[in-house]
């Protein structure tokens, strides 16, 4: 219930996924001769060599490089403020897009022609990735200037689940009315974005089109191009060849990570601080039992909640089949969040008091539900009508198929 499935089996056999960025034939003749601006991170891989190191082999004039939260080569906190910098490689500046600073001022692109968006995603609504994108786009359109955006494969994007975010819970880690799990890659969230007018954009409009996959209306000078990946569908299982981010090492964590994020609002701990971060849940209070772990400072996680104390729980790493496609029902689960409020002793003090939790779940009324003692079906039961909404809009903008 709540949960709407994509697809039954993954194809058995099926040509290797090219992302976007691979597709150079598709671009490059948007970039040569053009002063470009690269929005990336450490998944922006060309084969094996970086995105940006292959244009500039290639002759593309790169001025500058953004990058999202966690940085250009991805090895910061979650939360960490990330200042500019220069890349150690290129020397070319890095102009972090995170933190006090979200948005490519115009002085950033006063000496910018083509925008480059290539970031691996996860299709997680908190996933701050997003948020990032939305606020690049608005950038290039204000400022005039075509956004070439490099896709990639949504490795959750064969199910729709989660409660449909109220805009009044709107922040960075949630700024759209769409489920946690939302099925679209990255292009095709971008083509939704502009298609349903959710961007703030200048009052003048005009509208232009190329062969390449775009949509929605444009100001002069903006255009959003979408370089689709080559053999993916949503039924397709994609292995990430670079993890997205510090704490999401490997798949396990990747399709784990809706399901658990809702503790990053919580006492508990979701194994920041560990080998297995989102692969596992505990806290110090729960009842003794055969699995236990201890967050450490480490890399990613200098300061992870708990940090030294012994946390007993539950470990999920094996809860996930390799696979998740052929796995029946799968969906975002909920059922670890209300074990871990059943467990927990001091109930009013589960929560957060800074409400973060509201702004991961989107709204107010899950937290209430919990506190009510809700059950698991009672609660997606109540997602489905705005999950149902979102559908009709979704498909409009579908890429693969």
């Amino acid at each position: 219930m709540g949960c709407f499935c994509l697809c039954a089996l993954a194809a058995q056999s099926q040509p290797r996924i090219i992302p976007g960025a691979e597709r150079m034939d598709q671009y490059m003749a948007m970039l040569k001769g053009k002063r470009v601006a690269v929005f990336a991170n450490q998944t922006a891989m060309v084969g094996t060599t970086h995105l940006v190191d292959t244009l500039l082999r290639q002759g593309i004039n790169i001025v500058r490089i953004f990058s999202p939260e966690h940085g250009f080569r991805g090895n910061a906190d979650a939360g960490e403020s990330v200042a500019g910098a220069r890349d150690s490689i290129t020397g070319l500046p890095i102009v972090s897009l995170y933190g006090n600073h979200l948005q490519p001022s115009a002085a950033d692109l006063s000496d910018i022609d083509v925008l480059v968006f290539d970031i691996q995603d996860v299709g997680v609504r908190f996933y701050t990735y997003i948020s990032s994108l939305q606020y690049y786009m608005e950038a290039a359109m204000e400022n005039h200037k075509s956004l070439v955006l490099l896709d990639r494969p949504d490795p959750n994007g064969s199910y729709v689940d989660g409660p449909v975010l109220d805009p009044k819970f709107r922040s960075f880690v949630g700024m759209q009315p769409i489920p946690v799990v939302y099925g679209m890659t990255i292009g095709e969230y971008a083509k939704m974005l502009l298609g349903e007018g959710w961007l703030k954009q200048p009052s003048q409009m005009a509208t232009g089109t190329t062969e390449a996959e775009h949509s929605g209306d444009a100001v002069p000078g903006f255009q959003l191009v979408v370089i689709p990946c080559a053999h993916y569908t949503h039924q397709s299982q994609y292995v990430l060849p670079v993890k997205p981010s510090p704490n999401l090492p490997d798949m396990q964590s990747v399709y784990l990570y809706p399901s658990l994020c809702w503790f990053e609002g919580t006492q508990v701990s979701l194994g920041r601080g560990t080998d297995e971060p989102f692969q596992c849940f505990g806290h110090p209070s729960f009842p003794p039992t055969e699995f236990s772990f201890t967050p450490h400072s480490m890399p990613g996680a200098t300061n992870p909640p708990l940090k030294d104390k012994l946390c007993y729980g539950y470990d999920l790493s094996a809860t996930v089949s390799a696979n998740p496609l052929q796995k029946s029902g799968h969906h975002l689960q909920i059922k670890w969040l209300l074990e871990a409020y059943r467990l927990f002793p001091d109930k009013p003090t589960f929560f957060l008091k800074n409400n973060y939790f509201n702004k991961l779940a989107g709204n107010d009324q899950l937290m209430a539900q919990i506190q009510a003692g809700l059950s698991e079906e009672a609660i997606r039961k109540s997602w489905e009508p705005g999950i149902r909404n979102f559908m009709k809009i979704r498909r409009k903008y579908l890429i693969y198929p």
